[in-house]
């Protein structure tokens, strides 16, 4: 598995320019400053962390999958620790969701060192145990991924940011190469899964989620996961994984009598 070292290659043709055009991060501390950020929200997991999360449907949530993994022992987390607050602002959630189902990319690998097959699987969908169907957190639709030389936008929480989500409008497609995007977005730990937009005809639309940060020649990067495939594969694999759970309680029902529904 190769490591980033070939990121300063793909990059160095247009870093200068694209950090130059960069927008500064706002933080959208007010209720309508993020208004149009709803669906943009925090995740909290088990008390012990978070990460960043976007609604694309009423009730599956896009984000990373390293998020659903303890660091310490690099085994899956129970995806029932995790809540979803969207539009998390300074206390309060636009809406509050706990997690019923998730799927990891099936050829998402956690540990190691960071290389391009780990940030191309790195993509994770959470499924609510409730739709959000609140008229102010609208899901964001997805795009296929940008071009080099693209501006592109990121919403994101982090460390030192955690209260209220922040916004760059403006940063640049540095490089795209089997599946990663490389961006000059501003990133840091808990910002992982954060979306990052493309914006058209005044919408924005989902075209990678933030997986891991990096250095290009001394300025900071994000590295990113293109959609595309790996995101139809992760709606398939749930898709399937509802269909097994509907059969077990089916199956259950039938074999013993007993009626209950399967969390």
């Amino acid at each position: 598995m190769r490591r980033w070292m070939f990121l300063s290659i793909m990059a160095l043709v247009v870093a200068s320019a694209a950090f130059a055009q960069d927008a500064r991060l706002r933080r959208l501390n007010t209720s309508d400053d993020g208004r149009a950020w709803q669906a943009v929200g925090r995740l909290d997991i088990g008390g012990t962390g978070f990460c960043t999360g976007a609604l694309i449907t009423p009730d599956l949530v896009l984000t990373a999958a390293h998020c659903l993994f303890d660091k310490s022992t690099n085994e899956r987390i129970d995806h029932k620790t995790v809540e979803f607050l969207a539009g998390w602002r300074n206390g309060r959630a636009s809406a509050y969701r706990n997690i019923r189902r998730a799927v990891v990319h099936p050829d998402y690998v956690f540990g190691g060192k960071v290389s391009s097959e780990r940030v191309h699987y790195d993509l994770a969908l959470l499924e609510l145990d409730q739709p959000i169907r609140n008229t102010t957190v609208i899901p964001f639709g997805t795009a296929a991924r940008p071009l080099k030389g693209d501006q592109v936008g990121v919403v994101s929480y982090a460390k030192d940011r955690s209260e209220a989500p922040s916004l760059q409008e403006v940063c640049v497609v540095l490089a795209r190469q089997e599946g990663v995007l490389v961006t000059s977005c501003s990133v840091d730990f808990g910002s992982s899964g954060a979306p990052i937009f493309t914006f058209k005809d005044g919408e924005a639309h989902i075209v990678s989620v933030v997986s891991a940060k990096a250095e290009v020649d001394g300025e900071k990067v994000s590295l990113g996961t293109a959609l595309g495939g790996p995101l139809a594969r992760l709606r398939a694999e749930m898709v399937a994984l509802k269909r097994s759970d509907r059969i077990q309680v089916d199956g259950a029902r039938h074999d013993t009598g007993a009626k209950f529904i399967k969390p």
